[in-house]
C-alpha cells in the first residue's frame, strides 16, 4: 500500500473530491484526519472508514481560520503524534456570475475559501514537517487556473491560480527539509457542487468541448493526490499535475 502507516489530513473532506482524497488514502493504508465545516458530512465518513478498520478522525474546522486549524492539529498530534500529508482541497464556488454582479465580501470569502486555507494550513503544519525532515503537502488548484479553458467566475479563477503560485514558491522554500509540495489541477469534475452550479444542456456542453467527451469522475482526481502523496513522486516537487481528459494542455 502506497501510504502505509502515513498520517493524512485533508481538508474539505466531507463530499465530493475531498471525500473521494479521504476515502482513496484510506485504501492505500493511510490514517486519516478528516476536516470540513460539514462537522456531520466528515463524521458519516469517518464512521465508515472506521467500520473498514481505517483510523479516522473527523473534525469540523473552519480552515479559513487559523485558530480552528490549530485545534484540530493539536488534536492530530494528541492522536498519533506527526503528520505526514497534507492535502489542501477545500474550496469551491456556488453561482457562476460575471465579475461586475460579484460583492467586495464575496470576492474575499472565494479568495479566503480557496487560497487563504492553503496558506493557513500549509503554514500550520511546516513546523512539524521540518522537525520530521518529511513531508507531502498536495494543493487543489484547478483548470481554469491554468487557463481560460470553461466559464466559471473570476475571483474562484484568481484564487485558483494563485494557489498554483503559491504551490511553486513553497516547493522552492522548503524541498531541502524533505517536504515536497505539489499541486492537482482537475478539469470540470462531475461533483454534486459542479453539476448544480449548470444546467445539463450547459454541462453536456462542457463535456463535448474536451477530447475525452466526458467530465472527470472524483476518484480520478483522488488517484492524481495519492500518486503525488506518495513516495513513488519523492522527486516532483513545485509541478501542478492536470487531470482534466485534455481540457487544457499546457
Amino acid at each position: 500500500m502506497r501510504l502505509d502507516g502515513k498520517i493524512v489530513i485533508v481538508t474539505g473532506a466531507a463530499k465530493g473530491i475531498g471525500a473521494a482524497i479521504v476515502e482513496a488514502c484510506a485504501r492505500e493504508g493511510a490514517k486519516i484526519a478528516a476536516l470540513d465545516l460539514d462537522g456531520a458530512g466528515v463524521e458519516t465518513l469517518a464512521e465508515g472508514l472506521r467500520g473498514g478498520g481505517t483510523d479516522a478522525l473527523a473534525l469540523r474546522a473552519d480552515v479559513t481560520r487559523s485558530a480552528d486549524i490549530g485545534r484540530a492539529l493539536e488534536t492530530v498530534l494528541a492522536r498519533w503524534g506527526r503528520v505526514d500529508i497534507l492535502v489542501n482541497n477545500a474550496g469551491g464556488f456556488a453561482v457562476i456570475r460575471a465579475t461586475e454582479e460579484i460583492t467586495e465580501d464575496e470576492w474575499q470569502a472565494i479568495l479566503a475559501s480557496n487560497l487563504t486555507s492553503v496558506f493557513l494550513c500549509s503554514k500550520a503544519v511546516l513546523p512539524i514537517m521540518k522537525r520530521q525532515r518529511y513531508g507531502r503537502i498536495v494543493n487543489l488548484a484547478s483548470v481554469v487556473g491554468r487557463a481560460g479553458a470553461v466559464r466559471v467566475t473570476s475571483h474562484y479563477a484568481a484564487a485558483k491560480a494563485g494557489v498554483i503560485g503559491f504551490t511553486r514558491h513553497l516547493a522552492l522554500e522548503v524541498g531541502a527539509d524533505g517536504i515536497t509540495v505539489n499541486a492537482v489541477a482537475p478539469g470540470t469534475t462531475a461533483t454534486e457542487r459542479v453539476l448544480k452550479a449548470r444546467t445539463p444542456e450547459e454541462t453536456r456542453r462542457v463535456a463535448e468541448a474536451i477530447p475525452v467527451r466526458r467530465l472527470g469522475e472524483p476518484r480520478e482526481i483522488a488517484e492524481a493526490v495519492v500518486f503525488l502523496a506518495s513516495d513513488s513522486a519523492a522527486f516532483i516537487n513545485g509541478a501542478t499535475l492536470d487531470v482534466n481528459g485534455g481540457q487544457v494542455m499546457v
